[in-house]
């Protein structure tokens, strides 16, 4: 009989049994202290971050305000940045992030103390102490005359800090949000919003300095195309070429050398001023090659800038080294910095009043095409030598010319092929929407019908939605699905309150007062259309371009009528998000970039 007490196993199994309860207690111990360890330098290395995102606005204040302050700023967050990066990368920091749920909100917050490491100490530091002795007064016109020696003084640092950016941006764009949290996956949002547009801004900064300065003619004389659209008769990329202003550049000096009316140039050619590919003529014929009006028919400034280059050269014999386009919403962001300008006609044009004078009330003065043309002409020129004498603060300027930029209003185009490889891929190419793997982009464009100024009336809400409203690493089935709606909201009795030559007055076949628009969807590269309605029940032309599934709707509005267009696209894909370029209008309060509501950030 076995006495109490008293074990019956053997005892190297007792000896065994006693190794492991203290293994595990051990274990449980390390733990424990591994948690703590780990939760107080996460703590920390959180507070280090909050003060990085904190301290975010300050910089863009001194950048401004004053920005010989902007590199102590930054060394400040960078040594911020480098502690949150040294407390998530010990060993046990990166064991612990092999545990199923929390390690994936570990690996999160060392990846974003990792790029903001190497945002602030490796990107935005050496610029700042590269950009220490360049005002931001070097990028403003003064007596006509920029000082293009700064400019180019940025252009080595602000490349290398573009590519650090860049990295660091992407690395919290790759980070999977699917497993994290509530507070860290706010936490990361709003880091990745912060990283990409710190990223952009750089690589703006980059493009700029490498370009500017040949643009400028630092090296050679140049000549610019500067066209302006008038968003009152639509196209693709904006409205009617209306006015077109030659600029001439020389070793940083800006001046205004001829001015022209869109009639004046070509007003009709019987064939194309250069050959145009059978996808854009299948959908947009060849006006778009024939008459100067219709430049920006084709949404693609890369082609639109060579056609707007040939037919200046046909008609003056100065062949241009570029073109640019702009519209009245650009010109009354301007007037916001410069202040008003006085044109010709006695009239003060403000920031306030530019886009209704120009794109409507100069036609219920002016019967006279020749008296509107001086209007626009006066207009262009009273701006443009606003700008050379130097008028207004250099950030009111770059805020304006920023918000162009970002609407897709201001557009660049370059004849030299190296020049244009910068421009290529940014909002100022104003190219076809590109969809990559994080995001799909449709592209939704209107071109007047009525041959009238009628387009000025008609406002569209443009939404687009994602079946996928999370981070997804894999490629997955994805239904992407875009809804348009135009509205008139003409008078009721347009036809006989407007002038004839804003109703289009019946010469193209649509009543006075109605408008017609043709509305061009572009589908997103690598979907498939599932669907695509009308409201009217109006049938629907598919072509291709440029490997994109195209529909062509056509759509007429009485006053106060509306159509809505339903369009659904299928495909596999890695995309989380999805947008649309969408023609930008005279109303500048409508973004021409559309996003849904579940993108990333």
């Amino acid at each position: 009989m076995t006495e109490v007490g008293t074990s019956v196993l053997p005892r190297a199994a007792i000896v065994a049994g006693r190794i492991l309860a203290w293994a595990l207690a051990t274990l449980i111990l390390v733990t424990a202290l591994c948690t703590i360890w780990i939760g107080a330098r996460g703590a920390l290395a959180y507070r280090h971050l909050e003060r990085v995102q904190v301290g975010a606005s300050d910089i863009a204040s001194s950048l401004t305000d004053d920005p010989s302050q902007m590199t102590s700023s930054l060394a400040r967050l960078a040594a911020d940045a480098r502690e949150a990066r040294d407390l998530t990368s010990d060993p046990a920091w990166k064991l612990a992030e092999a545990v199923p749920w929390v390690g994936p909100q570990l690996n999160a917050l060392r990846t974003v103390a990792a790029s903001s490491d190497q945002l602030l100490g490796e990107s935005l530091l050496p610029l700042s102490v590269a950009a220490k002795d360049v005002s931001i007064d070097s990028f403003k016109l003064v007596n006509g005359h920029i000082d293009t020696s700064a400019l180019s003084s940025l252009a080595a640092p602000a490349s290398s800090a573009a590519v650090e950016a860049t990295s660091a941006a992407q690395a919290v764009d790759d980070i999977n949000r699917r497993p994290l949290l509530g507070v860290v996956d706010s936490a990361v949002s709003r880091a990745g919003k912060l990283f990409s547009q710190a990223a952009g801004a750089i690589d703006g900064l980059s493009r700029t300095s490498q370009l500017l300065p040949k643009m400028l003619g630092q090296d050679a004389p140049r000549n610019y195309l500067l066209v302006v659209q008038n968003n009152a008769e639509w196209r693709s990329l904006g409205g009617i070429t209306g006015t077109a202003v030659l600029i001439h550049t020389d070793k940083g000096a800006v001046s205004l050398a001829d001015t022209q009316s869109a009639t004046g140039l070509v007003r009709e050619l019987a064939e194309p001023i250069v050959p145009l590919s059978d996808d854009i003529t299948q959908i947009y014929g060849t006006r778009p090659a024939r008459y100067f009006h219709n430049l920006t028919q084709i949404p693609d400034f890369t082609v639109d800038g060579p056609i707007a280059r040939e037919m200046y050269r046909s008609r003056t014999g100065v062949e241009v080294d570029g073109v640019l386009a702009v519209d009245p919403v650009v010109l009354s962001y301007l007037l916001k910095a410069i202040g008003p300008v006085e044109l010709p006609t006695g009239d003060s044009l403000t920031d306030s009043n530019a886009v209704q004078l120009l794109m409507n009330e100069v036609y219920r003065r002016y019967a006279d095409p020749a008296a509107q043309d001086a209007v626009f002409a006066g207009a262009a020129s009273a701006v443009f030598q606003g700008l050379i004498s130097g008028r207004g603060s250099t950030d009111a300027l770059l805020v304006a010319l920023g918000r162009a930029s970002e609407e897709r209003r201001l557009l660049v185009w370059s004849a030299a092929p190296d020049e244009q490889a910068v421009l290529d891929g940014t909002s100022l190419a104003g190219q076809l929407p590109v969809t990559d793997t994080r995001t799909a982009r449709f592209g939704v464009y209107f071109n007047d019908g009525t041959g009238s100024k009628m387009s000025y009336y008609i406002k569209p809400d443009v939404t687009v939605m994602s079946d996928i409203c999370q981070s997804v690493s894999a490629p997955h089935q994805t239904q992407l699905t875009l809804n348009l709606t135009l509205t008139s909201d003409a008078p009721a009795d347009a036809a006989a309150s407007l002038p004839e030559y804003i109703t289009g007055g019946g010469s193209f076949g649509t009543a006075p007062g109605n408008t017609k628009t043709i509305i061009n969807i572009y589908l997103p590269e690598g979907f498939a259309l599932a669907s695509a309605v009308s409201s009217d029940h109006s049938t629907f032309m598919q072509n291709t371009y440029d490997n994109r599934d195209v529909l062509t709707f056509g759509s007429e509005l009485a006053p106060g009528a509306s159509i809505q267009i339903t369009a659904s696209v299928r495909g596999v894909a890695t995309v989380d998000g999805v947008e649309a370029f969408v023609t930008p209008t005279a109303d500048s309060a409508l973004s021409p970039i559309v996003s849904d509501s579940c993108t990333r950030y």
